[in-house]
């Protein structure tokens, strides 16, 4: 607040202009005089309130000396009673109301509540009209001079209340299942000469452990008054309204009414509670603030929402044991009961199957909330069978002509998705439950099978040629059977510790001959081919075999047979055959070729040798012979010159080998 000087002084301030000292003296008393001034603050007015409903009038007091918490005290005036004051309440005297006032102060329906040492507000919990006029906040001095103001006022305008709430439905407190819609609708009227607006607000209550409501108090959605919408903070209820569950819509009604439509498409058991409808009345103060000026609460009834969990049932039928023979038709229901109704929420249904022997549960098929069927494997699809939905919460699961892999524990797994008839894939469901198994079996032939491995040795199994293994297989059976064999190979060790493998460790498939002649080769990267010789022997042959094809050899034979509709199936029964080690031995042509190959090359080594040796001896040999020669030849020159009379020469040979040479070509030249 800007220093100001007080309106409350009105000394008189000279100034002489003919001295410097008088205008000094001046200076300094104006000074002293600009000090702040003590000020009241109320509302800016006139302010519109609603008879019934609470009055709220805060008083701030500024500038002051003294103390920090000051003393308030309030007065009415009322309208054509001119300066009429009516003690209403004050801070620092119990004795200060009029008569109007005293048993509203004494019960506290109109009091005095401090917000902080030098700021108070006058509160009547329940206006009257007659509480209508102008209201006086006064401050008793605490400062050394009195300046500025002691007191502010506003004028209070005491409405009529208009503001109207109904419904149009009560809840009955009946349960309903999880995943129900509920729908409430409240209508809102205000009859006012001021411009108003309303906000309404559904929200429930939740019950305590010991039944009694009124707590855990919690907000679904409202309408503020400038029309937004906004759902509640507590609970799930923003999520539910981003994802469209939870609605508020504002629509015109009969004799001017609003109605308010509240829409919860899927009701969980955290909704159970009371609910109720509270509409408020607004209105835009002279100091542009929104002042909630009315409000009523309508009860809607209480509501109990069943868990799922509680009502839905799922069966299987048959119940216990079915015992079929392999090709004859199997037929399985699913009933799902409690599922609530069946427009309103999808169903995920699988059907499920566990071994005879136990082991992993595996999905047979499927049936998504949009109806599409899907396959659990390759099995489950190529069986021959279909799942369909027979009625509402009725499913089927058949095979046309069961056969010994059918067998085993099935069982129906069924997930709920609550009110929501077109889940998302990623949308979790509110239930999943699973039925009781049921057991299939199949009484198959009886059925005895037996295999031999056989490696027909020649003198020796060499690297590069064709190893042949042979699979003799016997069966025992009744009716018209094939077998499926399966070649495995498991790789030595490389330390070649192992003298005789692990049975438990199983080698790799090198490859397949079905029980219907085709053949898969899954190649280790040799040459393989597979076929059957005889009506019992299945023949194995690598073609070029090299290291990468030593190791131990075993093959399995499965036995298929017909049902009577002419399809084959596996009877399930199984055999496999001893290992057999292969082992390679190298060829003769490659035991002759390092001894060879080292021998020419030594022999090569030696030879080179002893021809540079040779070579090295006599081109020395030659040169000297070449020098001796030159030397001859020029000393015989000489001697000829000398002889002749040209030149007098005078022989000085170099050595002694030298000097026999010039007196023999002496003698020579001598002679002749």
């Amino acid at each position: 607040m800007g220093v100001r000087p007080c309106c409350g002084d009105h000394s008189g301030m000279m100034m002489a202009p003919r001295r410097l000292t008088l205008l000094l003296i001046i200076g300094f008393v104006w000074g002293s005089q600009l000090v702040v001034c003590r000020e009241v603050t109320l509302p800016t007015g006139p302010l519109y309130r609603v008879a019934g409903f609470p009055l709220s009038l805060p008083c701030t007091v500024s500038g002051y000396e003294g103390p920090r918490t000051q003393d308030f005290e309030w007065f009415l005036y009322k309208e054509g009673a001119g300066a009429l004051q009516i003690g209403v309440v004050s801070t620092r005297d119990q004795g200060f109301p009029y008569t109007p006032f005293q048993g509203r102060v004494r019960s506290g329906e109109v009091r005095v509540e401090r917000d902080s040492g030098d700021q108070a507000r006058l509160v009547i919990q329940r206006l009257r009209p007659d509480d209508q006029g102008r209201y006086e906040c006064y401050t008793p001095s605490t400062d050394s001079r009195y300046q500025g103001n002691y007191s502010a006022s506003v004028v209070v305008k005491v409405i009529q209340d208009t503001l109207l709430i109904t419904h149009s439905r009560i809840l009955s407190g009946q349960p309903v299942m999880e995943g129900t819609e509920l729908q409430l609708t409240c209508a809102t009227s205000v009859q006012s000469a001021q411009h108003t607006h309303v906000s309404v607000t559904f929200g429930v209550r939740g019950s305590t452990d010991s039944g009694s409501l009124g707590h855990n108090l919690r907000e679904i959605i409202s309408l503020d008054r400038e029309l937004r919408v906004t759902p509640g903070r507590g609970g799930s209820y923003e999520k539910r309204y981003k994802d469209g569950e939870i609605t508020l819509e504002k629509r015109s009604g009969d004799g001017g009414r609003d109605l308010y439509v509240m829409k919860m498409s899927v009701l969980a058991p955290e909704d159970s509670g009371s609910y109720f409808c509270e509409a408020a009345q607004w209105i835009l103060d002279p100091s542009s603030q929104w002042e909630r000026i009315a409000q009523r609460t309508m009860e809607l009834g209480n509501l109990s929402v069943q868990p799922l969990a509680d009502s839905l049932s799922i069966s299987v039928a048959p119940v216990g044991e079915v015992s079929l023979q392999p090709g004859s038709p199997l037929v399985l229901t699913c009933q799902v009961l409690g599922a609530g109704w069946w427009n309103r929420s999808a169903l995920l249904v699988q059907w499920m199957r566990r071994g005879p022997s136990g082991g992993v549960e595996v999905e047979v098929a499927r049936m998504g909330p949009d109806g599409v069927v899907s396959w659990g494997d390759d099995t489950s699809r190529g069986g021959g069978g279909s799942m369909d939905k027979e009625g509402d919460g009725r499913f089927s699961l058949r095979r046309f002509s069961a056969h010994p892999a059918d067998a085993g524990v099935y069982r129906c797994g069924v997930s709920v998705y609550a009110g929501r008839p077109s889940p998302e894939p990623s949308s979790p469901a509110t239930l999943t439950q699973r039925s009781e198994g049921v057991t299939v079996s199949l009484r198959s032939k009886d059925v005895s099978v037996s295999a031999v491995l056989d490696l027909p040795r020649r003198p020796l199994l060499k690297r590069g040629s064709t190893v042949t293994l042979l699979c003799n297989i016997s069966v025992m059976t009744t009716g018209p059977a094939q077998v499926e064999v399966q070649w495995l190979q498991r790789k030595e060790d490389p330390d070649g510790k192992e003298e005789t493998p692990s049975e438990d460790i199983k080698g790799s498939v090198l490859a397949t001959l079905t029980y219907d002649g085709m053949s898969r080769i899954y190649s280790n990267g040799s040459d393989l081919s597979v076929d059957r010789i005889s009506a019992g022997t299945y023949r194995l042959r690598i073609f070029s075999a090299h290291e990468v094809d030593q190791g131990y050899y075993q093959c399995q034979a499965e036995v298929w047979t017909q049902d009577p509709h002419g399809g084959w199936y596996s009877t399930g029964a199984k055999t496999e055959s001893a290992m057999v080690r292969v082992y390679l031995y190298a060829r003769v042509a490659d035991l002759l070729l390092i001894p060879l190959v080292v021998g020419v090359s030594s022999a090569l080594f030696v030879g080179v040798v002893i021809i540079a040796t040779v070579t090295c001896c006599f081109m020395k040999r030659l040169a000297r012979q070449r020098s001796q020669i030159r030397k001859t030849i020029a000393l015989i020159y000489r001697v000829w010159l000398a002889k002749a009379g040209l030149s007098s020469y005078t022989a000085e040979p170099c050595d002694q080998e030298w000097n026999g040479q010039v007196r023999e070509s002496n003698t020579i030249f001598a002679g002749s």
